[in-house]
């Protein structure tokens, strides 16, 4: 098998097409069954999974077009946790939204939705491999857990020692059912590592008690433990971005405070970093990376504009002073929907940008 990350992949969420969004409105209302509405849902995927494969992605996803959420759909979907609605302004926008608190001991449950969803897209995949997305861990720890007001109202563990257990436990028992449902590219999406370096979060993680420097090396201990019984023919990556929310992002700061904690998870097989922007930074905390491979996304889902392959190119080799260009790879910066509202880009934009990230990849390593 070709070396997982691939040279030219991708991330993980699709644009929703109308017809889907349509649909789910119509169930919302009550106006079609939930039969009806995964009928169009398994239509679309398929189509999708099509396109994906014609362009010449290696690694096909299912848009996540099952989900309301890049994350919580997976989280809500588990023993101990409770989904509540509320109001936010933190992508610098008002809108509605949910959240998550632990309510009850965590778990894994054996017949999760995503399971299901996993063996229709590895079934449709035919020829190439299905890459499966799932929150991280430390998204239930920071934002379910250390963040949640709810939960410290009402906390249900007596010691954070047990809790932390208990969400290892989880994913590793997660990871074992995607595996044995046949998975055997899985993707952990884990933004809350950018609350470790933002001021304003790490201001928030202060006034709950908890240090966020102590945290960096928590996390990454978390991390480690999730990853320690994982199969050994089976790949896992891990994807970072700033937040990216109808085109919005959450996090300021570099990764130079992560860096070396992050790049030191040598049981991930590669990471996803986001550098689309100058809120990015630099190319140089990629120094510590070890011997995984490094997929550089330089082509952002935020706005239409396509991106220069020159420039690409030359982003490339700036980037290869610090990694050798063997361990290095391209992808967008993050999904195109990590919620069913979309970016502010359309669907030929989307796959105009896919194309340019095989393309370019193809041009760098023509080997693959």
């Amino acid at each position: 098998m070709t070396k997982i990350p691939f040279r030219w992949d991708q991330v993980g969420s699709l644009l929703r097409p109308t017809v889907l969004k349509e649909a789910r409105e119509q169930f919302k209302q009550g106006n079609i069954s939930k039969e009806a509405l995964t009928r169009i849902e398994d239509e679309e995927i398929i189509k999708s999974i099509e396109k994906q494969k014609e362009i010449g992605l290696l690694a096909v996803t299912d848009g996540e077009f099952r989900r309301r959420w890049w994350h919580l759909d997976f989280i809500a979907g588990l023993k101990g946790i409770t989904v509540y609605d509320f109001e936010t302004t933190a992508f610098g926008i008002t809108t509605e939204a949910q959240g998550t608190f632990v309510s009850g001991k965590l778990a894994f449950d054996p017949v999760h939705p995503f399971l299901s969803h996993f063996k229709f897209t590895n079934e449709h995949a035919a020829g190439v491999l299905a890459k499966q997305t799932i929150p991280g861990p430390n998204m239930i720890y920071l934002d379910s857990f250390i963040l949640s007001k709810h939960y410290h109202e009402n906390p249900s563990y007596e010691k954070k020692e047990a809790f932390i257990q208990d969400l290892i436990t989880t994913y590793q028992d997660a990871i074992q059912a995607f595996y044995d449902a046949g998975c055997r590219y899985l993707q952990l999406d884990d933004t809350s590592w950018g609350g470790l370096f933002d001021e304003r979060f790490r201001g928030m993680i202060q006034k709950n008690g908890y240090d966020p420097d102590e945290l960096i090396q928590e996390f990454g201990d978390i991390t480690e433990a999730v990853l320690a019984k994982k199969p050994a023919d089976l790949a896992v990556t891990f994807h970072f971005c700033k937040g990216n929310f109808q085109s919005h992002w959450l996090y300021d700061g570099s990764y130079e405070l992560i860096a070396e904690r992050l790049l030191s998870i040598t049981q991930f097989d590669g990471f996803f970093l986001e550098f689309d922007d100058e809120r990015s930074g630099t190319f140089e905390p990629l120094k510590n990376l070890k011997n995984q491979r490094l997929v550089l996304g330089l082509i952002t889902t935020k706005t239409p504009e396509l991106e220069s392959k020159e420039l690409l190119l030359n982003r490339i080799k700036e980037a290869s002073k610090y990694v050798p260009l063997e361990q290095l790879c391209l992808s967008p910066q993050c999904g195109f929907s990590s919620t069913h509202e979309g970016n502010k880009v359309s669907e030929a934009d989307q796959w105009a940008k896919l194309k340019l990230v095989v393309e370019t990849a193809k041009e760098v390593w023509p080997n693959g």
